[in-house]
């Protein structure tokens, strides 16, 4: 967090919080929800001001009940997440492999635990960040990904259909084999621990 942002919070520490203004997209896009959109449920305008989204990055964080918010200054902006707190990309290594990045920009690290959901997208976890791989960077990921130790996608498909029992899903990655879990997008939620819509205080 900034120093200039904690100074803030200390000088004025009862300035309400803000809600509805803020959604994190599935695609890892910041995006700026003014009253119609959030009356009409739209997604909103996505924030491109490099300097804005910086700041937003380095001042996100979450509480302990699990909802996500941007510290801007003295004030909570609590953000409307339309599918995880954190978005994963693809981006080439220094060793010729891929390395993961973190929409905020920070590396991912070594994957200790990952699952994938009955529409094919991963969610990739280090221990101390969870996310989901955006889903333009899964063509980068098919070759990680092994149905008993073969890279076959006809395998991939009926793993992820659930019609091959008994077959393993792994995760080949920097080094590091995990075995790969099914996943219910629709309790991303519950099983995560976070909160996809702050309600209003």
């Amino acid at each position: 967090m900034d120093e200039i942002v904690r100074q803030a919070m200390a000088k004025w520490p009862n300035v309400p919080h803000c809600f509805g203004w803020l959604r994190l997209d599935a695609r890892g896009g910041w995006r700026m929800r003014d009253e119609r959109a959030q009356h009409l449920d739209l997604p909103g305008e996505r924030i491109a001001h490099p300097a804005l989204l910086a700041f937003i990055e380095r001042n996100y964080a979450s509480d302990e009940t699990g909802r996500w918010y941007f510290q801007n200054g003295p004030q909570r902006v609590y953000v409307d997440l339309e599918l995880m707190p954190y978005i994963v990309r693809t981006q080439p290594g220094a060793d010729g492999g891929t390395e993961l990045v973190l929409h905020t920009g920070q590396r991912m690290g070594k994957i200790d635990a990952a699952w994938l959901d009955g529409q094919g997208r991963l969610y990739l976890s280090n221990g101390e960040k969870t996310g989901a791989l955006d889903d333009r960077d899964m063509s980068h990921m098919l070759s990680a990904l092994k149905v008993d130790g073969s890279a076959d996608e006809d395998a991939l498909l009926r793993w992820m259909e659930g019609n091959d029992a008994g077959t393993v899903l792994r995760l080949e990655h920097a080094g590091r084999v995990v075995t790969v879990q099914r996943l219910d997008q629709n309790g991303l939620a519950r099983h995560f621990g976070f909160v996809a819509t702050p309600p209003q205080e």
